[in-house]
């Protein structure tokens, strides 16, 4: 039951942080969803370091890895809205913005991942 408590907490400040950034930084003028896309990279950068510590001779204890690993950045990044996002894209013929933001998600994502994780080593 603890373990539950803990994710349902940093789900929740995740998802409230998520729904700020996205608040300011999304905007149907300047096409791409700069929130979206901030959130997701900057939870693949903290998730890299979260997890780099926990696996560093058990830095991080089980519990705070559920905290803020599976609970915040679980609620901070998004692949539902990312997915959304993307099909509004398509379905405007948006293709040039589908490719970049697509793209760039996975990769800047992934390298911010490695990024966590190696400087934490």
């Amino acid at each position: 039951m603890k373990q539950l408590i803990l994710v349902f907490i940093g789900g929740g400040f995740g998802s409230v942080l998520r729904f700020i950034i996205g608040k300011y930084l999304n905007s149907p003028q300047n096409g791409i969803p700069y929130g979206t896309f901030a959130a997701n990279i900057l939870g693949s950068f903290l998730i890299g370091i979260i997890l780099g510590l926990a696996a560093k001779n058990n830095t991080l204890s089980q519990n705070q890895t559920l905290l803020l690993a599976t609970g915040f950045c679980g609620g901070f990044t998004t692949f539902s809205t990312f997915a959304y996002e993307n099909h509004v894209f398509l379905k405007s013929g948006d293709f040039t913005s589908f490719a970049f933001y697509t793209i760039a998600s996975f990769v800047i994502g992934f390298l911010a991942v490695f990024l966590g994780m190696f400087l934490v080593k």
